[in-house]
């Protein structure tokens, strides 16, 4: 079916509204009209009755006592001043309420029965509206005074007053021209509108506005994120169904305030920052998200803010499935390498001859395997990051560094905020840093020392190796996003961001003490219950 383009329906709707406009003013205007030519009619009305009243023809007449000739000279004066003035009839009555003046002459001596002119003959002046042949009539009721200040008669003026018809026929010509003019001009101006709105709208009609808002709504409720927008006055415009879930809200949530809805929300901040902030942890609502926010801007103005986010522990299996599979795989990779080297060894020692030293060498392999392992199962508690500093001191052999783990490392419990996924991310990243720093480094003996520290108040990590070190310049943003000192790579300077991220989170210390061409030691301290407030830049 074919949608009615909003040029017509803008420009139909404005003529309407004129229309409607003209008969609702029209119905006032001639209502004030009929006001206003009522009271004109009136006040003539009674002017002219005044000035009859007060002739001294009519007085001296009305007072004859031959009433044929009286009659006859009072009708010929009034109907000479009626004819000058317009008006529809003027009637002089005696006492008697006997007629000595009428436009119909016929009337002329017989009696006036008039209901409303009573009051006239005990001297009040007043006006009346009566409705009668030829229409609705205003008339002045004047006693006349002798000189005696005796009342003697009564002075009747009446006008009609006109009709709706003849008011209407009276200004037909302005009322066509009016109407004529303001609807070309109106439906010009409508259009001229519509097609200015059309064009603001992309050249789209407003049912494809309306569809493409539907589908466009539908698709962020399919999205596996969560999706909160809000513009300038911090009016939310979107929020997303898995928004809903994720943050436990329910209900329409378009068009109200992002306050009275999260009241600890940090979307908002990015209206005032300016510039966006990605993977960044937060609680909302006593939930944990990770969270993308990144201003909205037309035409390089920022109009409002939008918030692309999941639940953190959805992020955290798949960070686990993720960093599992990537160290299984290095494991192996690893395990292979040294078992191949070993079987080479043991392979040469047999085809030498020299078989006692062949079966020292397999008890010592495996007396320094069992030895480690053995190691880590009893003082590193967590499983994940138990096999994570075995896999690393595998490649550090791989790699020729000797990774020393400290015999009194200890790993029981994680501090509040932490779980170990964390750990994973904080040893990983720290010891892969190491190991790269000491690869550049032309030294024979390269050192990575490793040491995991826990009491009932204090957690402690110590990475400390004998690379190539940094300046104070390098130190001072090692823990930006972005920043690195190897190859600009999309995956660089992500890891130390990471850290300080997760430190800040728990609340922790980060010290770094590095020497150029000397080395580098990272020292994280952890305290085992939350001190309430975050140390360094936010």
């Amino acid at each position: 079916m074919n949608q009615v383009s909003i040029n017509y329906k803008i420009t139909a709707l404005t003529f309407f509204i004129i229309a409607f406009s003209f008969l609702v003013a029209g119905i006032f205007v001639i209502g004030n009209v009929l006001d206003k030519k009522e009271k004109e009619l009136s006040e003539r009305a009674m002017l002219m009755a005044r000035t009859v009243a007060t002739l001294p023809e009519v007085q001296e007449n009305l007072q004859d006592e031959e009433l044929a000739s009286a009659q006859k000279q009072i009708n010929s004066i009034v109907e000479g001043i009626r004819v000058i003035n317009d008006a529809n009839y003027i009637v002089v009555l005696n006492m008697e309420r006997i007629r000595f003046s009428h436009p119909n002459v016929k009337m002329v001596g017989e009696i006036s029965t008039t209901a409303d002119e009573s009051a006239a003959f005990s001297e009040h002046y007043y006006l009346s509206k009566a409705k009668g042949e030829v229409g609705t009539m205003v008339r002045a009721f004047v006693p006349i005074m002798n000189d005696d200040s005796q009342q003697i008669g009564v002075v009747i003026a009446g006008y009609g007053l006109p009709s709706l018809v003849e008011i209407l026929l009276s200004i037909t010509t302005a009322i066509i021209y009016t109407t004529l003019f303001s609807l070309l001009f109106g439906g010009w101006g409508a259009w001229t509108l519509a097609r200015h709105m059309k064009k603001q709208m992309f050249g789209l009609e407003p049912h494809e506005i309306a569809k493409l808002y539907v589908e466009r709504n539908e698709t962020f409720n399919v999205m596996h994120e969560g999706i909160v927008a809000i513009d300038k006055k911090l009016t939310v415009t979107i929020f997303n169904q898995k928004a809903k879930e994720i943050l436990g809200v329910e209900g329409d949530l378009v068009g109200k305030s992002i306050y009275h809805i999260l009241p600890d929300t940090r979307l908002p901040e990015i209206l005032d920052y300016d510039f966006p902030v990605y993977n960044k942890e937060l609680q909302i609502n006593n939930h944990n998200i990770v969270s993308n926010r990144i201003p909205i801007k037309v035409e390089q103005k920022t109009v409002g803010a939008v918030a692309i986010f999941q639940d953190r522990t959805e992020v955290k299996k798949l960070a686990e499935e993720l960093t599992g599979v990537k160290a299984f795989v290095q494991a192996l990779r690893i395990q292979n390498h040294e078992h191949k080297n070993k079987l080479h060894t043991i392979a040469g020692l047999l085809q030498l001859g020299n078989y006692k030293q062949a079966m020292d060498y397999i008890f010592q392999v495996k007396e320094e395997h069992e030895e480690l392992t053995n190691f880590l199962n009893e003082r590193i508690k967590d499983e994940n990051v138990s096999g994570l500093m075995l896999s690393k001191v595998g490649h550090g052999k791989e790699l020729g560094i000797t990774v020393e783990i400290d015999c009194n490392s200890r790993l029981e419990r994680f501090p509040d905020g932490l779980d170990h996924h964390d750990f994973v991310i904080i040893l990983g990243n720290l010891i892969e840093n190491a190991f790269d720093a000491l690869q550049v480094v032309n030294r024979e003996c390269k050192k990575l020392y490793i040491s995991l520290d826990q009491d009932d108040e204090v957690l402690s990590i110590l990475i400390e190796d004998n690379g190539i070190g940094m300046d104070e310049e390098t130190r001072q943003h090692i823990f930006e996003n972005g920043f690195s000192t190897k190859d600009k790579k999309e995956d660089r300077g992500i890891g130390l961001f990471l850290i300080s991220e997760l430190v800040k989170k728990a609340d922790g210390l980060v010290q770094v003490d590095s020497v150029p061409d000397e080395g580098t030691s990272f020292l994280i301290t952890f305290y085992m219950e939350k001190r309430g407030h975050y140390i360094g830049k936010n």
